[in-house]
């Protein structure tokens, strides 16, 4: 198992030393007691690579027979960053985002969500992520992930084209004729910025408003446990961007900061925080905002009826 910086808790060296597992961090930030430490530089990327697969061939004897590997394989399509997306979206000679644009202003896609974040113990693995992000796109919400959230919609096949088949059918056009999944992947969970650079993008293109709050967007962490979710969410929320978690932040014992955080923020910065602990009604919150905000637009009708709240399996 190899490990870099990103949520790596203190106590996995000592699991990975209850069974046959050798850990290997490779950040000089991540240095752990009781492991092999294999520090990584980019200009001995190979050779490093090639030592750690040589230990792993080494360790193998000591797997045992009781290994239990699920028989299931899934397909999924990333690589979708702020340096490419237009070029996929209006094609070699018109790399622009003016196609997203236009889906969105003649009522194909209703708007688009970001739904990231890591995993919670307190709940199902993936379940917050996937049930959400498949009600936002049966409502025709585009949706872009990172993280945690990103690997789970990989695994369910929601970044598979073919996922055209669960979105509402203006996104479910859209997406069929331009090749893509209904659920992209933008990167790791630091690459939450990267979502503010495609909404600056969009917002520069013209036709949806003159600031990032203008937006019909919302974001989501269903399954956050980290603080470092609550300072990406922060910074999206002062970036204008509706942000709603399934599990709130431990604010609730104060009523004046709570009213001040889903309700007041959003006529200071733009954006504001919401919960709901239902991962279909957190996202039905985000698609009432991505309607509200093209209410204030004067955006055209979505072109065809969705399913009506909770009809999701």
């Amino acid at each position: 198992m190899v490990v870099d910086v990103q949520c790596i808790m203190p106590a996995l060296s000592s699991l990975c030393n209850c069974f046959h597992t050798k850990l290997i961090p490779t950040s000089p930030k991540c240095k752990m007691e009781g492991v092999e430490h294999v520090e990584f530089h980019e200009e001995a990327a190979m050779e490093i690579a090639r030592k750690i697969i040589k230990t792993a061939v080494e360790n193998f004897p000591n797997r045992g027979s009781d290994v239990h590997i699920p028989d299931h394989k899934e397909q999924a399509i990333g690589g979708f960053t702020t340096e490419n997306i237009f070029h996929i979206l209006g094609g070699f000679y018109r790399s622009t985002y003016r196609p997203l644009n236009n889906a969105i202003i003649e009522g194909r896609v209703r708007g688009a969500a970001g739904v990231v974040g890591c995993n919670n113990p307190k709940g199902r693995h993936d379940y917050g992520h996937i049930t959400m992000m498949k009600e936002l796109i049966k409502n025709d919400v585009l949706v872009v992930a990172t993280g945690c959230g990103a690997i789970a919609a990989a695994k369910e096949g929601l970044m598979r084209p073919e996922a055209a088949d669960l979105c509402g059918k203006g996104l479910a056009e859209v997406c069929r004729a331009v090749g893509i999944p209904p659920v992209l992947h933008v990167g790791s969970c630091v690459d939450n910025s990267r979502i503010l650079t495609i909404l600056a993008n969009v917002v520069a293109e013209g036709g949806l408003g003159e600031d990032i709050s203008d937006l019909p967007v919302a974001g989501a962490a269903p399954e956050w446990m980290s603080e470092k979710a609550v300072s990406i969410g922060m910074y999206f929320v002062a970036s204008g961007v509706y942000t709603v978690l399934c599990q709130p932040l431990p604010v609730l014992g104060s009523e004046k900061l709570t009213r001040l955080l889903t309700e007041e923020l959003e006529d200071q910065v733009g954006g504001m925080w919401g919960w709901d602990p239902d991962p279909v009604k957190a996202a039905h919150l985000m698609i009432d905002h991505i309607n509200k905000k093209r209410k204030a637009l004067k955006l055209r009708p979505m072109m065809y009826q969705t399913a009506p709240v909770g009809a999701s399996g």
